[in-house]
């Protein structure tokens, strides 16, 4: 397979060097996790002196012995060497049953730059105080960029690319297929194990069939605003009652495993969160194509998807905005950096573009508003309002 430098995520690795964290690579599976430690690897033996890399990837046979936490932390010690850098970095490592034994006392003694990776569902944002007594730095990792896939087949022309990119998706290893029905059956398989082995085997779930009929629905209402109350009473219309609880519990492992973002809502004249409903966003829009198929497709939604993983991406919180009653797709949030997004398939009518504009028009604050849409031209100003599109957006770092 083609390897592309992701030198977003990189970077991230080369900078936290030397600190006292242990690292932590995580994101949804197959985005790349393995070759961006692999990549690092490279890195720190070109460019750091008196390196030593102690390198554990549970893929392999080799490391079949090393599944035991006390073999796995006598393998590490013995291949320690004195007055060098000792870099440890360990790839899947949940498939070492109490792994976070063998790393907390690797951090204790204060001798080795731990970098790990693990399977999304088994190694999670919220497990990470609870796994390990020292610090944690977690570098997410998301599937391609459209920026990524135009690295990867050196394409110029963004425009097409990106129509393109909207069907495929990041998931690199669907790149590999030249059939289109091969690509989506891979990311299907993709998702199907993150869902069906992952999330059930760490969560042992009592009903898998409303986990399914779960995730098809939230797929199918990508963008849209709604509630845990909301969704449990629609699955219970076609079958047997469903518990709202269990809904919300279901939707915080699909969210805690990266298959989706939750994003709250933001009332941006009283300036606070609003927990009545809720948005929902795959990791990789490519995963509704994948289940639900290509059918009937909605690309103001797989747009807004877009957009919002892209947002994230970039190291931002995200809020659905509300303004008057008036929605706003996106107020994203960085430490003293605001702005406001509205996201369009085609604002060429004049009612839709409209309808768009006017929402931002009212907020008074002087941070950018913007409308990212497919325009396949060049982005312009309407009364403050940036109108760019969204291919050259997803460019633009």
């Amino acid at each position: 397979m083609k390897l592309i430098e992701r030198d977003f995520y990189l970077d991230k690795m080369k900078n936290a060097i030397g600190t006292p964290d242990v690292k932590v690579v995580t994101g949804v599976r197959r985005s790349g996790k393995s070759k961006l430690l692999e990549s690092f690897k490279q890195y720190v033996l070109k460019n750091v002196p008196q390196a030593n890399v102690i390198h554990i990837n549970f893929n392999l046979a080799q490391y079949e012995n090393l599944k035991e936490y006390h073999a796995l932390y006598q393998y590490i010690s013995a291949a320690f060497v004195e007055n060098k850098t000792n870099f440890v970095l360990i790839d899947e490592v949940q498939l070492c049953p109490r792994f976070e034994l063998t790393i907390n006392s690797l951090h204790a003694e204060e001798k080795y730059d731990v970098y790990i990776t693990g399977s999304n569902a088994f190694l999670l944002s919220s497990d990470l105080a609870t796994l390990f007594t020292g610090r944690t730095f977690e570098i997410k990792v998301f599937p391609f960029s459209f920026k990524e896939y135009l690295d990867y087949f050196g394409s110029e022309n963004g425009y097409d690319s990106f129509d393109r990119y909207v069907k495929e998706g990041g998931m690199a290893g669907s790149y590999l297929y030249k059939d289109t029905e091969a690509k989506y059956d891979y990311i299907k398989d993709v998702f199907e194990t993150l869902v069906v082995r992952d999330i059930r085997q760490k969560y042992r779930l009592k009903n898998p069939q409303l986990m399914d009929r779960l995730v098809d629905y939230l797929m199918d209402n990508v963008s849209n605003l709604t509630s845990v109350r909301n969704i449990a009473d629609t699955l219970t219309v076609s079958r047997d009652a469903v518990n709202h609880r269990t809904i919300g519990q279901y939707i915080r492992y699909l969210c805690n495993a990266f298959a989706f973002y939750r994003i709250r809502r933001y009332d941006i004249h009283g300036k606070k969160y609003l927990a009545s409903s809720d948005k929902y966003y795959l990791s990789d829009h490519s995963f509704r194509y994948a289940k639900l198929g290509t059918k009937n497709l909605d690309y103001g939604r797989v747009l807004e998807n877009i957009v919002a993983i892209e947002l994230l991406r970039r190291g931002y919180e995200v809020y659905a905005g509300i303004l008057y009653k008036k929605e706003i797709d996106f107020v994203a949030i960085k430490r003293n950096e605001k702005m406001y997004i509205q996201v369009s398939d085609n604002v060429s009518d004049p009612a839709t573009f409209d309808r768009e504009v006017s929402p931002l028009l009212q907020i008074k604050d002087a941070y950018p508003k913007l409308i990212v849409a497919r325009t396949r031209h060049e982005e312009y100003l309407y009364e403050g309002v940036r109108v760019i599109d969204v291919a050259d957006w997803l460019r633009q770092l």
